[in-house]
């Protein structure tokens, strides 16, 4: 145990164990806020990469399940110390993230995608979302009480921490009226933690490198034309939290570099611009594209 603490300090670039090192507690709000950020953040403003791959099926009433994309992504993001008088001490985070669609059979990134429901071929946008940023967490609430205690789970060496989150908002590529004819977004993404308790909890190490799955059941990738169709997307993936961005594999680091350059770093730390999705991205893009046609036909028309 002490050869495997020395090697991780060394590895961690630790010179030395913390003298006030201990074991975190849970049920301790400033604790419990501690180990998410031990989980999700690197150390200090350093940026921390988490990384996953897995399979995308559809499911649709009335038909099997069909394997349509492998998938395979990243996520790189930065915290930043935040105070609140009434809520405490705490962090926000900053991030963006990259997701490509691959061919299950060849392992290539797909750059056109022909629907098996319209026989239409069409242009596969991947996602790239900028920025992710998460809202301030702190120990205490909104009333300066100290927040539930956090779910975790204890199996043996193992701490897991299971996390769901239902969606359900407006879609911005609907019309006016969701609350009556629907169209609203809905979703469940489910992020499942898990590390080793002896490094998670124990502050002699800087940070934690979880692994992660992650489950998503959402509607049909706007850019897929399903017209409305009944069916979903279902998301099955794992990964883990890697110890520097170098780790990453050279598709995404290929992908990134040729496409989506901005990605191999954090946004800034002070960044304050309004979350991105994937239906946001691609109502900008065909609200562009649709601006740039009319521009077009303008041009065109006036050469008459």
């Amino acid at each position: 145990m002490i050869r495997s603490l020395l090697l991780a300090s060394c590895a961690l670039g630790i010179s030395a164990i913390p003298a006030n090192a201990r074991t975190l507690d849970p049920a301790n709000a400033a604790d419990a806020l501690e180990i998410v950020k031990r989980t999700q953040c690197g150390i200090g403003d350093k940026p921390a990469v988490m990384h996953w791959s897995g399979k995308i099926y559809s499911r649709v009433q009335g038909e099997p399940d069909r394997h349509l994309f492998d998938g395979e992504g990243m996520n790189i993001r930065r915290c930043v110390p935040v105070s609140d008088p009434k809520r405490g001490e705490g962090f926000r985070m900053v991030s963006r993230e990259v997701m490509v669609f691959t061919d299950p059979k060849t392992g290539e990134i797909i750059r056109e995608w022909t629907n098996p429901w319209t026989d239409e071929t069409v242009e596969v946008m991947h996602i790239a979302n900028d920025p992710v940023n998460q809202r301030p967490n702190f120990p205490l609430d909104a009333e300066g009480k100290p927040k539930p205690p956090m779910k975790l789970k204890r199996m043996g060496e193992w701490v897991l921490m299971p996390l769901e989150v239902p969606l359900f908002y407006t879609n911005p590529l609907a019309g006016a009226y969701q609350d009556y004819v629907g169209n609203k977004y809905h979703a469940m993404e489910i992020f499942d933690f898990a590390d080793r308790a002896d490094t998670l909890l124990d502050t002699r190490y800087p940070t934690a490198y979880p692994t992660v799955s992650w489950v998503r059941i959402s509607d049909w990738m706007p850019w897929m034309k399903m017209r409305g169709r009944q069916g979903q997307l279902v998301f099955n993936a794992m990964g883990a939290k890697l110890k520097s961005y170098d780790d990453l594999s050279k598709l995404l680091k290929d992908e990134i570099a040729a496409n989506y350059p901005e990605y191999s770093a954090a946004p800034p730390l002070d960044d304050q611009r309004p979350n991105e999705t994937t239906w946001t991205v691609f109502k900008k893009r065909i609200d562009e594209e649709r601006a740039a046609r009319e521009t077009e036909t303008f041009l065109s028309e006036g050469q008459h």
